[in-house]
This record gives structure tokens, C-alpha cells and sequence, in this order.
């Protein structure tokens, strides 16, 4: 980007995103990820104990749920944006900092499935209730890590002129003078772009599926895993329109960004299982033991 943007009224974005402190730089998208994490896991706690399971439960099974998730939202990024770290001229360690790019949320919420099953099979429950509980928790988090991209500069739209537009700065490294967009500093206050804050709308469209999920889960008391399923439901059908808005690089399939992709047959399996799973009946008890078949059978 080069030159100056002048408009009437937009959203500053934040001057810098990593603080020194001494030697150890101090990352806002760090902390995000990290104060997502732990309203996560202490909503679900009380989402689960008020379901009838056991009061630390999920910080129990978050301790496999979370590494999981994190190495699998690296692995999906990396995966769906190879080319950022392997080629010509690339860096393939750079893969590994989960700072610069992020991760990708199919496979942090597949990876970290993953996880709470191995959790929930170790606590001996059953993970269906245990997603519904924790389902508008990770929604939560979500939205405080898109914090973590508002102070990166990154995941943003295409330019425009409306009011609420980002304005993007250019940052600088302030021993080298390098231009560094992900740990530099804003060399000045005027923008070199003003574009759609998708960040911003994300984190709304966010905020209503969380009230939906509360409010369906209270009026028909889900159960067997359809309170996840609406989450899943509901984020993609948002992300599926807030991707069209994005202009910053990425993989392309069939002339369609991969993420647009991948929310639109998401959403599809979402909502086939919210239907199917109306069948199993009433909801099931949170803290009700994994019964095995040996346990289950009549003894002689």
C-alpha cells in the first residue's frame, strides 16, 4: 500500500499490536486467543454443572480440547494457504508461528473435537451434552480472538468509503525501519487504506447467534449435540457472506474463496444434523456415565 486515504469518519485501527517487555514481546492476538479461551471454558463449566454434569468437568477435558484445537486451527491455515510458507522464497519454519496468518477455525473446532472426545472419554461422559454446553462459550471466544486480527491489520474487506471503514496504517519495525505490518509501529496517523471492518462484522453477527443459541436452548431445551449443531449452523451462514467482502489473499477453488467453500458445506452438515437429531428424544443428563457394551449387557 502506498500514499494517504483522507475521509470524513472511519474505525482507527490500533497504532501497534506487540509491546516490548524487556525481551519477551507482549502479543495482542496472543492474549485474545488466550482471554477467549478462558471465558470458554468458565461459562461452559456453568453451562455444564446447570445441565446436571460435574463442576469442572470442562476444564477437565479442556486440557485436551485446547492444544488440540490450537495445532488443528495451525494445521487447516497452513493447509488452505500453503503458499504463504512454502515455495520460492519462503520460510517453511514461518508455518509454525501461529502469530503471523492465525488459524483456521474448521480445523481448530474439528482438532479440538477431537480433543474433547479423548477429554470426555477420560472423565467418563458423553460428549454430545458436553458441545451443547460449551457451544456458545466457543462462540464467545471467537469473537474476542477476531480482536487479535483488529490489532494485527488482517482479516479485513475491501476498500470503501462507508463511515464505520478501518482505516489501515503503515507500521514500521522502530530499530530497523522496516515496513512491518504484524510487530512494527503506525509511522503516522493517516491511512494508507480505509476498508470494510469484517472483523467488526464477525464479531456482531456473532454476538446474535450466541443470543440465539441461549434462547433455543431455553425454549426447547436441545439436547444430543443440536445446540453445537446451530452454532455451526449459524457462524457459517455468517461467515459464508462476510468472506465475500474479504479482499486480502487466499486460496482459491472453483473461482471461490476456499473459506466461503467450506462455510457453505459446513453449514449444509450442520443443519442436516439439527434435523436428524430431532428423533433421539428429550435431552439427555450432562453428567450421565459412558456406558460401555460389556456394562451394558444383561448379567447371568
Amino acid at each position: 500500500m502506498s500514499g494517504s486515504v483522507t475521509v470524513l469518519a472511519a474505525i482507527p485501527s490500533p497504532p501497534q499490536g506487540v509491546w516490548q517487555i524487556g525481551p519477551v514481546p507482549l502479543r495482542a492476538y496472543a492474549l485474545c486467543i488466550i482471554a477467549g479461551i478462558v471465558v470458554a471454558i468458565w461459562w461452559g463449566n456453568r453451562r455444564y454443572a446447570a445441565r446436571g454434569g460435574s463442576p469442572g468437568t470442562v476444564t477437565d477435558v479442556a486440557v485436551f480440547a485446547v492444544p488440540f484445537g490450537i495445532i488443528g486451527g495451525r494445521i487447516y491455515h497452513v493447509a488452505t494457504d500453503y503458499w504463504r510458507y512454502f515455495g520460492p522464497g519462503k520460510n517453511p519454519w514461518d508455518a509454525l508461528k501461529i502469530w503471523d496468518g492465525g488459524l483456521g477455525i474448521w480445523g481448530a473446532i474439528a482438532f479440538g473435537a477431537l480433543g474433547a472426545w479423548i477429554g470426555c472419554r477420560r472423565a467418563g461422559v458423553s460428549l454430545p451434552p458436553f458441545a451443547d454446553a460449551v457451544a456458545p462459550g466457543i462462540a464467545v471466544a471467537q469473537a474476542i480472538g477476531r480482536l487479535g486480527n483488529y490489532f494485527n491489520q488482517e482479516v479485513y474487506g475491501r476498500p470503501t468509503s462507508l463511515p464505520w471503514g478501518l482505516e489501515i496504517y503503515r507500521r514500521i519495525d522502530p530499530v530497523t525501519g522496516r515496513e512491518d505490518n504484524l510487530g512494527g509501529v503506525a509511522v503516522d496517523g493517516n491511512p494508507v487504506a480505509v476498508v470494510q471492518p469484517t472483523f467488526l462484522y464477525e464479531m456482531l453477527w456473532i454476538a446474535l447467534v450466541v443470543a440465539l443459541l441461549v434462547w433455543a436452548d431455553r425454549r426447547w431445551r436441545l439436547g444430543h449435540g443440536r445446540v453445537f449443531a446451530l452454532y455451526v449452523a449459524g457462524y457459517t451462514l455468517g461467515r459464508f457472506w462476510i468472506e465475500l467482502l474479504r479482499d486480502d489473499p487466499a486460496t482459491e477453488v472453483f473461482g471461490l474463496r476456499i473459506n466461503t467453500i467450506v462455510s457453505a458445506v459446513v453449514f449444509a452438515g450442520a443443519v442436516a444434523y439439527f434435523v436428524a437429531a430431532r428423533g433421539k428424544g428429550a435431552r439427555e443428563i450432562s453428567g450421565a456415565a459412558v456406558v460401555s457394551r460389556e456394562d451394558a449387557a444383561p448379567r447371568a
